[in-house]
């Protein structure tokens, strides 16, 4: 197949979706903390309909991607008839701060996703690719991405722009299925990012900016506006939260406290005993404290070693987990405490209290 050809024609992009998207751009990064610190691409991303939103993404969501597209359609996948140039994207890197390693990714990572170079980048490639369910999950304005507030979100707010208006010729069923929100009071927007809008107007809903705010348009405007001041008829849709928990069980001489620390890792993760001591620390802020588990037998076990934190995860595959949160649960005691060990589940602590 010759190259232009593997490129997306005028009539294939006429014929795809609004909710496609068509450029991305990355604006910044953020510093995260999971298991360990690691750092998040901010993307704006733009669809074809108009639409721009932010997306939180790590480099190994990257390279996932990637991965998966070359088994799917890489010059060498024997899977699939449809095959096409993929582009090319910097490889891991293991030695370096990580911060410096995510600024230095970030104008390559632009070049894989958006920049024609040689026509060979991720949103020009075939239709059937950006089709691709994978494509179209990274790309996806989740709950946990409406959920982030970036530090310089003013800067990146999506631009006011003139967008074309849902017609009353349009058939009903087709406005009917377009996400849309009713005004509850008036909003006055204080600068040129801001919707405006009055009591009762019809909103057509574009993105969900983060947890307060959503972008629509209304009478030829577009812009950004509180959640709170609309009532949402038809809401914009939603992808399941991947965001994982570890639930942790703090005991103290009275009380034993639970709470369920996120982290931006994959349940099938074994975390250093490193990383486990320094996540835990920082939650609780404190030092005097060690890590256990309950084995099979109910009894508490100390973690000392990775060796410790393998056979944690090991044992705790023969248990049913929550959705979203890891099989192994974490009981943070103080160092000198040793009158928890080798008794039954709930002695030594009088009260429990639930903590998120």
């Amino acid at each position: 197949m010759s190259l232009p050809r593997q490129l997306r024609e005028k009539s294939d992009f006429d014929q795809l979706p609004d909710d496609v998207p068509v450029s991305a751009n990355i604006a910044d990064i953020e510093e995260k903390k999971g298991f360990t610190n690691y750092y998040m691409f901010v993307i704006e991303v733009k669809l074809k309909g108009g639409g721009r939103y932010l997306i939180f993404r790590r480099y190994r969501q990257f390279y996932a991607l990637h991965t998966k597209l070359e088994e799917r359609y890489g010059a060498e996948s024997k899977d699939s008839p449809f095959t096409c140039t993929l582009p090319v994207l910097p490889g891991k890197v293991y030695v370096g701060a990580k911060k410096e390693i995510a600024e230095n990714r970030i104008p390559i990572l632009n070049v894989y996703m958006k920049v024609k170079v040689n026509f060979k980048n991720l949103l020009c490639l075939p239709v059937w690719v950006l089709m691709d369910e994978e494509v179209r999950l990274f790309f996806y304005h989740s709950t946990f991405d409406s959920e982030q507030v970036p530090h310089r979100l003013r800067r990146l707010r999506p631009r006011t722009r003139r967008v074309k208006s849902i017609s009353p010729q349009v058939p009903i069923f087709d406005r009917l299925a377009t996400p849309r929100a009713e005004a509850l009071f008036d909003f006055s927007g204080t600068n040129k990012l801001e919707l405006s809008f009055k009591k009762g107007d019809l909103i057509y809903l574009l993105s969900r900016v983060n947890k307060d705010w959503l972008e629509g348009t209304a009478d030829d405007a577009t812009g950004i506006f509180p959640c709170a001041f609309v009532k949402i008829i038809k809401d914009l849709p939603q992808q399941e939260d991947t965001v994982n928990k570890v639930r942790c069980y703090y005991h103290d001489e009275t009380v034993s406290t639970i709470r369920d620390i996120s982290v931006e890792e994959d349940l099938s993760s074994i975390p250093s005993f490193k990383d486990l001591m320094e996540l835990i620390r920082r939650e609780f802020d404190q030092d005097d404290i060690v890590l256990n588990y309950r084995d099979l037998d109910g009894d508490l076990i100390r973690l000392l070693s990775n060796q410790d934190v393998e056979l944690m995860v090991s044992q705790s595959r023969r248990r049913p987990s929550e959705k979203h949160f890891f099989p192994w649960k974490l009981h943070i005691t103080h160092k000198d405490d040793l009158g928890v060990y080798n008794t039954s589940p709930g002695i030594g602590a009088t009260q429990t209290v639930s903590a998120t």
